[in-house]
């Protein structure tokens, strides 16, 4: 069972929870995905157990062939059930579609599972209307730190963050940074005992459960390929370059990336554009969703830090991608996540959007000052956002929010979660 404790053995509580269960009062099939070990077995095993249902795992052999053979037969007759791993035995959604248009009663499935469950071809039919998927990635600083959700977002498309309480610089931002948030990994007090966890979870999420959700005749490039998206976290996605240094073509690379997308490993986030908008840089960025994962590839840890500084800012871009990644999970307002750049260089980390339009503009720095050069590129984007400009913001190792200009402001990356 995946650990949900924090690294002093004390109980974490997932902000996730409260959404999964106000799903289950009203919709028939509730679907919590994330990555292996981010916590969905203990999560799903707590509600199980305040609600009194049957829990079954297809990581149990028996159970998965008899899912995998007789998805009709495994189903029959259950009720209020917990099915964890759900992609171990697809045709299993399927099955379930029958049961829950034939009995729409609320609340009868909880499923997990450790990939997109509805993207690509996993879910033979489609079940819009029947289920709600619930996000659940490796924990975020405000749940390690036993407090609310964060309001960061939300207050950055208000641009408002009077009154914050805000002051001292980010407690032991290297350590937050390389250590990430995957419960097993945070476990283990040891740096070098952490690292070794999280490049074998790369490697065996590469290597096995790949094998799950997709044919790959490959499957030892893959974790090459993970090793070499680690060295471009934070760069433009070319997939022709990667290609030459596996050996494959480009459209080889983009169809391995989607599997590793679809695990929860990496997300290419997509650049911001605007029609009439012609020197725009197009390529995707390549991101981790945990950068204490990318920190054990990239082989970096507090010590090496030290001794180069530069070292920390792809993998503090990647934390902060994480954190918003993980709020932006919790909030009813659909809230996605692109990258700025234009073909003079300027560019702006990540570029929050809302319907109808409204941008919030990011940009990450190690530095523990913000200098005014760090707002070119929130500059370029808020003229060319328009009125749909709502705030830009610089998170740097500062120890207090400050307004460079209207709309413009600079502030602590603890802000993240403290807000």
């Amino acid at each position: 069972m995946p650990n949900q404790t924090d690294q002093c053995g004390a109980f974490v509580a997932r902000h996730a929870e409260p959404l999964v269960r106000a799903a289950l009062a009203d919709t028939r099939i509730v679907a919590i995905v994330g990555p292996r070990q981010s916590g969905k077995t203990t999560l799903a095993r707590r509600i199980a157990d305040d609600d009194g249902r049957q829990f079954v795992t297809l990581d149990d052999e028996q159970s998965r062939r008899f899912a995998q053979d007789d998805p009709a037969g495994f189903t029959r007759g259950l009720n209020r059930v917990v099915i964890d791993e759900i992609q171990r035995a697809p045709n299993l959604i399927l099955a379930l579609k029958r049961i829950v248009d034939e009995d729409p009663r609320p609340g009868r499935f909880l499923i997990t599972g450790s990939v997109d469950l509805f993207a690509g071809s996993l879910s033979p039919d489609s079940l819009a209307g029947r289920v709600e998927t619930v996000e659940l990635l490796p924990f975020s600083q405000a749940e390690t730190a036993g407090t609310g959700p964060s309001s960061f977002i939300d207050r950055a498309f208000a641009c408002d963050f009077a009154g914050l309480d805000i002051a001292g610089p980010t407690d032991d931002l290297v350590g937050r940074v390389v250590g990430g948030g995957f419960p097993e990994a945070l476990s283990r007090t040891a740096s070098a005992r952490r690292q070794s966890w999280l490049r074998n979870y790369a490697r065996m999420v590469a290597e096995h459960d790949v094998r799950d959700i997709a044919q790959v005749s490959k499957h030892g490039e893959l974790p090459r390929l993970i090793d070499h998206a680690a060295v471009a976290a934070g760069g433009l996605a070319n997939m022709s370059a990667l290609g030459t240094r596996l050996g494959v073509d480009g459209k080889t690379v983009d169809r391995w990336l989607v599997l590793l997308e679809r695990m929860f490993l990496i997300r290419r986030v997509r650049a911001w554009h605007r029609s009439g908008l012609k020197r725009l840089v197009k390529a995707p960025k390549l991101q981790f969703l945990d950068s204490g994962l990318l920190a054990a590839l990239q082989g970096v840890d507090a010590a090496s830090i030290a001794d180069d500084r530069q070292r920390l800012g792809p993998l503090l871009e990647s934390f902060v991608y994480g954190e918003l990644a993980k709020t932006a999970a919790l909030s009813s307002d659909m809230t996605t996540v692109s990258h700025y750049r234009d073909k003079s260089g300027a560019e702006v980390d990540f570029v929050l959007e809302r319907s109808p339009g409204a941008i919030v503009g990011i940009e990450v720095k190690s530095r523990a000052t913000a200098h005014p050069r760090d707002f070119t590129g929130l500059r370029r984007l808020r003229d060319a956002a328009g009125d749909s400009f709502a705030c830009g913001i610089l998170l740097h190792n500062g120890d207090r929010i400050q307004q460079a200009a209207p709309g413009l402001h600079a502030m602590p990356v603890k802000t993240l979660w403290e807000a």
